[in-house]
């Protein structure tokens, strides 16, 4: 393409809204379509990239942001509750089948460094394509869901030092080099210690000051600084820069910005691992595959069949699966992994393989994508057509501690819901846009983490799509209605409580579907009765007084809600209203127009006890 970088960046952008969504509609998930798109535009395709080496470069970053991104979702808390499934199964799977892949590259004429990492990089399998076969099927918190999740967060794990080692086989295999040397390994070392001891150091101070500025666009460029910062210490060294991003998000995982990190990170991810699976599939010699289609054919038909038995059996043991729960789980991770992409790309850099080579494997992998949503309906229709004869015996499941409560907003009013909750067993997050609060609060305990609640990102990144209640608390009347909008919108099902100013406040909440808690108001009455009883009125009918004030008035904002528009209509409520609190005191009944409205438009949602 002779165009410029403007023309080259619409050409790409172009054929990933053409393509993934296609790919995708048929089931064939994101990535296919950015390899499709790729290999399309490439110097063996339209020729509209003749070089696909610089673009290949630069999307790396790509890699580097999916990498810290996984190191924010391992915390070393999460990593002790899953424990078992992640190592014991997980571990089994890589290290089987890297050795039976391996086996089968060195039987190949390959030597042990090469065989090496083509055997591990083949037993990843898509983190990507796996997850959404298993929502689209929605068997996610199945028994083959949860132990699939684990061995995908292992193969995560594992992917990490692999990639930190290419380098350095390279290095320990060619005779150029003259083998690796102490002084690479020290300085391998010294780069390692140097992001792990100033992020642990440094990352959360430099991150509270940034957050205090409440300048989104500086958050970002911290995040971003962090991110290329640690990866290019470690390439500096000679190490895989993904190794940098990662460590940097493993010590931010438990901090209180991990989710608006998250948040932050994630388009930029989302585009340059798009942009990175098309580089790769422009350097693939479509040429070379073609003229290989047996080939080809044959390595993806190993790949699937060595992955699918060895699942099969890690499932029944040491995963505690049934036969069925087996043949579904290797169904699913039977495919080969983005991984294997950025692995291979890696050892041709390193000189571990050569391009003929990495084509003809990364082709393989290609075809094993297309393939397993095929290999998943077949198996599903094999064990629907027989039923089993027995009840199944119940899976182990992985312990779980997702919130039932997201409180947006921790101040005074926030803080006093979570610590009701809290005396209630009852697990909640809460997300606060203050950095000076979330630092004072946390340091009780709290599970608060910094971040704007209105943010789509953040609320996903949260999980909030399994939260029950949402609550919020925010004091300022534009950014709560704001965060109600947005929850709104992404979950319409919710079940919203949010902290109003005053009437009209609360009228624009119950516009949203909110539920309304007005701040004051029963602090105000509560305060109102023991006046009256100071004031010598006995107890019981002070009581009973705002009792009648408080119902009073639930139905007169109810009422008020319908004609809010109308100025006339609203000032003859508020006479109305005020003539029949008069008689709340002396009947039992009210009435006039008001009641007479209330009672035409009593909901459920106007019998809630609002504050």
């Amino acid at each position: 393409m002779h165009g410029g970088g403007l023309e080259l960046a619409l050409v790409f952008l172009l054929a990933a809204v053409i393509a993934v969504p296609v790919f995708r509609r048929f089931g064939l998930g994101a990535v296919l379509g950015y390899l499709t798109a790729g290999v399309v535009l490439g110097p063996y395709g339209l020729k509209f990239v003749r070089n696909a080496e610089p673009v290949l470069t630069a999307s790396e970053i790509g890699v580097v942001m999916l990498l810290f991104v996984i190191g924010l979702e391992l915390s070393p808390s999460r990593l002790r509750v899953m424990r078992k499934p992640v190592f014991g199964a997980g571990g089994a799977q890589v290290v089987l089948t890297g050795l039976a892949l391996g086996s089968a590259a060195m039987f190949g004429g390959f030597g042990w460094q090469a065989a090496l990492v083509i055997g591990l990089g083949l037993a990843f399998s898509s983190t990507a394509i796996g997850l959404q076969l298993l929502s689209e099927h929605k068997t996610l918190t199945s028994e083959h869901g949860r132990l699939a999740f684990a061995i995908l967060l292992f193969q995560d794990l594992a992917a990490i030092p692999l990639l930190a080692a290419i380098p350095l086989l390279g290095r320990a295999g060619s005779l150029e080099h003259g083998g690796l040397g102490w002084d690479e390994v020290a300085k391998a070392i010294g780069a390692i210690a140097a992001v792990v001891i100033g992020g642990r150091v440094l990352l959360r101070h430099v991150f509270r000051i940034v957050a205090r500025t409440q300048m989104p666009e500086v958050f970002t460029g911290a995040a971003l600084l962090t991110v290329l910062g640690a990866a290019w210490i470690m390439q500096s060294a000679g190490l895989s820069a993904g190794l940098g991003a990662f460590l940097a998000g493993v010590l931010l995982a438990d901090s209180e910005f991990r989710h608006e990190l998250e948040a932050q990170i994630d388009p930029f991810k989302g585009l340059l691992l798009g942009l990175f699976f098309m580089a790769v599939g422009m350097s693939i010699d479509l040429q070379r595959v073609l003229a290989e289609p047996l080939l080809i054919a044959v390595l993806a038909a190993s790949l699937m069949l060595v992955k699918f038995t060895l699942l099969y059996l890690i499932g029944q043991h040491p995963g505690g699966l049934n036969a069925r729960e087996s043949l579904r789980l290797g169904a699913v991770l039977a495919l080969g992994g983005e991984f294997a992409f950025v692995i291979f790309n890696e050892a041709v850099k390193a000189g571990l393989l050569d391009d003929p080579t990495r084509d003809r494997v990364i082709a393989a992998v290609g075809v094993s994508m297309a393939l397993t949503p095929l290999l998943l309906i077949a198996v599903n229709r094999l064990i629907d057509a027989h039923p089993p004869a027995k009840p199944e015996r119940a899976f182990d499941p992985i312990p779980d501690h997702q919130p039932q409560v997201l409180i947006a907003g921790f101040g005074r009013f926030g803080q006093i819901v979570a610590r009701l909750l809290a005396a209630h067993k009852t697990p909640f997050i809460a997300i606060e846009h203050s950095a000076d609060q979330v630092d004072f609060v946390r340091r009780f305990g709290n599970p608060v983490y910094y971040g704007d609640p209105a943010k789509a990102e953040l609320l996903r990144s949260a999980g909030a799509a399994l939260v029950r209640v949402f609550v919020v608390a925010i004091d300022g009347i534009e950014d709560n209605l704001r965060t109600v909008r947005t929850i709104r919108k992404l979950y319409p099902g919710a079940v919203v409580f949010a902290r109003a100013r005053d009437r009209r406040h609360a009228w624009e909440l119950m516009d949203l579907g909110a539920r309304p808690m007005r701040e004051t108001f029963l602090s105000s009455l509560k305060l109102g009765e023991e006046v009256l009883v100071e004031l010598g009125v006995p107890a019981g009918v002070a009581r009973d007084h705002a009792e009648r004030f408080r119902d009073h008035d639930r139905r007169l904002l109810r009422a008020q809600y319908l004609i809010r528009d109308d100025e006339d209509a609203l000032l003859q409520s508020s006479q109305d209203a005020r003539r029949e609190l008069e008689e709340l005191f002396n009947a039992d009944q009210g009435e006039g127009l008001l009641r007479e409205i209330a009672d035409a438009t009593e909901t459920p949602e106007a019998s809630e006890e609002e504050e």
